[in-house]
């Protein structure tokens, strides 16, 4: 193959699966509520279990809201404890050593939507690196990067839907899809990491979108 050739060859190549990647992604979007639907998700409130480790196991209520709002409250011997949260100014979580919450000058809230939805307007690059098992099912593997900023996503070769996301620090694992209104999203969140410390396994029964909060829900 000349010179001309194979720089096309690899071109087309690189073209090909940029491609790819744009279309898994765009496709995840359609069938688990489309493009609008998700742009028009306001808040979501999720309600269900959280299990620590082999035996702790606690009730959990995550609120959230655009742009990064969010508040995580578990339910211990009957009383409601917030342990983490972000009030569009700061940033807090539980000091475990001290039982109190406790602000975090450098908390870093996660943006409301995933980073592939928009990936390309926030900077994103998108790269398909071919196809992996994941249990029972076939998925399609999409790299996203910005800077240093690398994620890994599984989507189902057959359903579309997000079964693994690997983080810098976080892997987590999402099952048992269900419809919520227009959208379809998962009722099983499983996170691990390489210290093991912070594994858990959230388990959903309801999850209500774009409901309106008392103005001080987030409130530190």
């Amino acid at each position: 193959m000349n010179k001309f050739l194979l720089i096309f060859a690899l071109l087309f190549s690189q073209f090909y699966l940029s491609q790819t990647a744009k279309e898994i992604i765009d496709k995840n979007i359609e069938l688990s509520g489309g493009l609008t639907s998700w742009k028009l998700l306001n808040s979501v409130f999720l309600q269900g279990k959280v299990i620590l480790g082999v035996k702790d196991e606690y009730p959990i209520k995550i609120y959230q809201s655009r742009p990064n709002l969010t508040k995580t409250v578990i339910t211990i011997n009957h009383n409601d404890t917030a342990i983490e949260g972000y009030d569009g100014s700061k940033g807090y979580a539980m000091n475990y050593a001290t039982n109190k919450l406790q602000e975090y000058p450098d908390y870093k809230p996660e943006s409301f939507d995933n980073d592939f939805i928009g990936w390309e307007n926030k900077g994103f690059d998108a790269k398909y690196l071919g196809q992996e098992r994941i249990g029972d099912a076939y998925c399609h593997v999409v790299e996203l990067t910005k800077n240093v900023n690398k994620n890994i996503y599984y989507f189902d070769t057959k359903t579309y839907m997000l079964l693994k996301e690997i983080k810098k620090e976080e892997t987590l694992n999402y099952s048992d899809y269900r419809k919520v209104g227009s959208l379809i999203m998962p009722y099983k969140i499983e996170s691990s990491s390489s210290k093991k410390d912070g594994d858990y396994v959230i388990l959903l029964n309801k999850i209500e979108t774009n409901k309106v909060f008392p103005a001080n829900i987030y409130k530190f």
